[in-house]
């Protein structure tokens, strides 16, 4: 037991592999399988159904990639929506800024949050925040019941099977820029380019938003243990542009602490390869 590996099939030709000191949780809750492990290069890290979804060493890539680019182009967000991030780093992000009154967060698994408390303090210390609501149900019922309401909608969600499935439709993104406000501004995960099925997946995401939101757009991070290492995200808003409405001193100004995240890069990200230019265009 002293070479004990944890392998995630990223393609069934392309297997990506963990070397793992001690499996520490593993159940089936009513909603996916949750497991969590330590590992010898990046840390403890949590899988649903088999996949990765954050490690302590790189998570925090992800977490400020999807939480930043928004307030740096839209400061003063006070009303937030975040439908997923069970684990709380998202809300550890946002903990960050001042402005924000009230935090909503829906979560159809109650047992990733109790599960991420217990074993991945230094993501869920976002659910500390006295600002946070937190709200164990279906994110597409939810949304669906609000208007007009946020600022900002940050769409942390699993990739689109099982319980993550219904947010990555065109009915969900309706519902979306009905609860925003004329400045609101939606981000959500938006998978892969690289491989032929996550690529698939991206292309119907931004597909579904494209026709919803006049502002649709496409950035990415690179992201070491999600598959290619290369992610991507999409910003997509009633108005507001990622780059021409781009308020680098204000952000800058607030001294917000992060790792990966900086206004040089949130202006790079929106450049992409070329490849992913034609994915997005022929999607």
């Amino acid at each position: 037991m002293d070479d004990l590996w944890y392998s995630e099939y990223h393609t069934p030709a392309v297997r990506f592999s963990i070397k793992v000191s001690s499996q520490l949780h593993h159940e089936k809750s009513e909603y996916q399988t949750i497991s969590v492990f330590d590992s010898v290069e990046f840390g403890r890290f949590l899988s649903l159904d088999g996949v990765i979804m954050l490690t302590q060493k790189d998570e925090f890539i992800y977490h400020e990639m999807i939480t930043h680019p928004a307030f740096a182009v839209n400061p003063q967000i006070r009303n937030v929506l975040v439908i997923g991030a069970g684990d709380g780093g998202v809300l550890r992000e946002l903990a960050r800024y001042s402005y924000p009154q009230q935090i909503e967060v829906v979560e159809i698994d109650r047992r990733v949050v109790e599960i991420s408390k217990q074993y991945l303090p230094q993501t869920a210390c976002g659910f500390d925040d006295p600002r946070v609501r937190l709200y164990f149900e279906d994110g597409l019922k939810f949304v669906r019941r609000r208007e007009n309401a946020y600022d900002l909608i940050i769409v942390d969600s699993t990739d689109p099977f099982g319980p993550g499935e219904v947010l990555f439709t065109r009915e969900f993104y309706g519902s979306c820029i009905r609860a925003l406000t004329e400045k609101g501004i939606l981000i959500n995960q938006h998978e892969s380019p690289f491989y032929k099925n996550d690529a698939k997946e991206m292309q119907h995401a931004h597909r579904c938003i494209a026709q919803v939101f006049p502002v649709s757009r496409v950035y990415q991070a690179h992201i070491p243990t999600y598959p290619s290492g290369h992610w991507l995200f999409g910003f997509a808003s009633k108005g507001l542009e990622p780059i021409k409405d781009l308020q680098s001193d204000c952000w800058n100004n607030m001294k917000v602490a992060t790792r990966y995240y900086n206004t040089d890069l949130h202006q790079g990200a929106f450049y992409l390869p070329n490849y992913v230019k034609e994915l997005l265009s022929n999607g």
